[in-house]
């Protein structure tokens, strides 16, 4: 006999489960100690829940975050958590929650409906009602991460303690299955493309997630489109390639502008605060290529719909084109000079901030100097909720998938801390940056002492210009926040300081010419398992690329 807690730790290690990230109290998680599962102790319930969400991230899915949270009738921990489940439902992360159930004769003792709130943010949710369903809950819940479109799941167990014989059901690792399109589709798709003018490539990140990043780039180079990537798959399609148009800027927008045709790959195309609208798309074809079919005719008309695994139907694609240009492949219909002539419309608005000798620094100095120090093929990078998304989307050159990790359809405040440590942890070979400002520190300072405890060396870049909320009236205008803006900034507080007594390799820099040298010693403060904060003292500089605004109120 075993207990629901052992069980499950058991079958953690048996699906490849290496580690769960934690906030106590969870009744499991004593069981999981025993069985030697290592876990990583996080400061709050929603970090608990980031770390995970992070870690699945990074890896797209090939690895799946784990986190425990506390529930049951006292759900305060899940009540925390709930912040962090959201933003892992609406950026489709694949992360397994596992909690406390409300035990069988305990509802209605709170006005938090427990399983309805945790329904409304999981692609499943599953209560184990009898112990010896374990082994079955468990299949299911790895069944729904590693199958069709991803997302959390979550897990409930009124009862860690209960025992069940687990020689019954004895539990196998769950599988992955994908299908493609079918030939007709594919067929049609070329078609359109071949007789298209401009057509143009929205890369999204269901390319990372099905692994499709060698073939988007086969494809590419055979059909010549340019290839705009969404912000969370940034870094899908190298950046520094000729046919590469971005995320956002001027040439972003103006060849999205005049395309008449769009292959959606694995984005939903639906527009946002931190994507694009597709302006006057009644008179353009739009291909979705996409796992999840209600993301066919969303928001806007479906000219042609391609309905499977990326991957899978990126290799249909290729051989499509081959069997219809005898190898050959598209002659490119957007030529490289109008490529490279509106890439450097864009050149000129931040040429000279990146090279800025500018004091307080700007920020796009450090952002410069980042590059500089960092081998695009071997770190990590990602920004805070605010400036520092819109400023390292519009010009951090991205080479390597999962380079940087670009997120915000919710935007919890905080979430780069996570999302690096996750890097570190999945990737301890590359250098792991955080970029983030006033917001953003405050919401993880409780949370720096974890990457201290735990030894994971990764280096928190600090944008600090005592801006808060997008900032208040400067020679951009009134601002985006007015009346909410201000807070103590470097002047008032030395964050160095506070953060060097909490353990981190910690300094402050005022001058442009000390940016890289002080990179280099967090970096190598890094390579001794010591986390490390650089402030730096720069001025607020909203400037960036815009996101196309469309009719649809967005």
């Amino acid at each position: 006999m075993i207990d629901i807690g052992t069980g499950i730790a058991k079958i953690l290690k048996t699906e490849g489960i290496d580690w769960v990230s934690t906030f106590p109290v969870c009744k499991v998680n004593n069981a999981f100690g025993k069985e030697k599962l290592p876990m990583v102790m996080m400061r709050d319930d929603r970090y608990a829940v980031a770390l995970a969400d992070g870690f699945s991230r990074v890896t797209s899915g090939k690895q799946i975050g784990v986190c425990t949270v506390q529930g049951g009738v006292n759900a305060a921990g899940l009540q925390v958590a709930y912040a962090g489940l959201a933003q892992a439902y609406e950026d489709n992360t694949p992360i397994l929650c596992i909690t406390d159930g409300v035990p069988a004769g305990n509802s209605e003792n709170s006005e938090f409906d427990l399983t309805s709130s945790l329904k409304s943010v999981a692609k499943w949710y599953g209560y184990i009602d009898k112990p010896e369903r374990t082994p079955e809950f468990m299949r299911k819940a790895f069944t729904m991460l590693r199958n069709g479109k991803p997302g959390p799941v979550i897990l409930a167990v009124p009862d860690a303690s209960a025992t069940y014989d687990e020689h019954i059901d004895i539990y196998e690792p769950v599988k992955t299955w994908k299908s493609s399109p079918n030939y007709d589709d594919i067929k049609t798709a070329i078609g359109l493309i071949m007789d298209s003018k401009k057509p143009i490539i929205y890369a999204g990140e269901g390319v990372l997630y099905s692994d499709a990043t060698d073939e988007l780039l086969e494809f590419v180079e055979l059909s010549n489109i340019p290839v705009v990537t969404t912000l969370k798959a940034k870094g899908a399609f190298p950046e520094n390639h000729n046919l590469s148009i971005g995320v956002r800027g001027k040439h972003t927008a103006h060849f999205i502008n005049e395309s008449d045709l769009i292959l959606s790959l694995g984005s939903s195309l639906s527009p946002g605060r931190f994507s694009h609208a597709i302006p006057n798309a009644i008179n353009k074809k739009i291909i979705v290529a996409n796992i999840n079919e209600d993301h066919i005719n969303k928001i806007y008309k479906s000219s042609h719909a391609l309905v499977g695994d990326a991957k899978l139907t990126l290799i249909e694609l290729i051989k499509e084109i081959k069997n219809t240009t005898s190898g050959k492949g598209i002659t490119a219909k957007i030529s490289q000079k109008e490529i490279d002539s509106e890439k450097e419309k864009d050149n000129l608005v931040y040429k000279d901030p990146l090279k800025s000798t500018d004091k307080p620094i700007n920020p796009y100095r450090v952002y410069n100097d980042l590059m500089k120090v960092l081998d695009g093929n071997n770190s990590f990078v990602t920004h805070e909720s605010g400036n520092t998304r819109d400023q390292l989307s519009t010009v951090y050159e991205t080479l390597i998938p999962r380079g940087f990790l670009g997120w915000g359809n919710v935007s919890s405040l905080g979430f780069s801390l996570p999302a690096t440590m996750a890097a570190k942890i999945a990737y301890p070979e590359r250098d792991c940056i955080a970029v983030t400002g006033e917001a953003g520190l405050g919401y993880m300072l409780g949370n720096l002492e974890v990457p201290v405890r735990e030894k994971i060396g990764i280096t928190v870049v600090h944008i600090s210009n005592g801006g808060f909320s997008g900032y208040g009236p400067g020679f951009w205008g009134d601002g985006h926040d007015p009346y909410t803006h201000e807070v103590q900034g470097y002047d008032s507080v030395d964050m160095s300081k506070v953060l060097g007594e909490m353990g981190l390799h910690s300094e402050r820099i005022e001058e442009p010419s000390e940016i890289i040298p002080a990179l280099n010693r967090a970096i190598e403060a890094n390579k001794k398992g010591i986390p490390s904060y650089i402030e730096f003292i720069c001025i607020q500089y909203p400037v960036y690329g815009d996101w196309l605004s469309g009719s649809h109120g967005e």
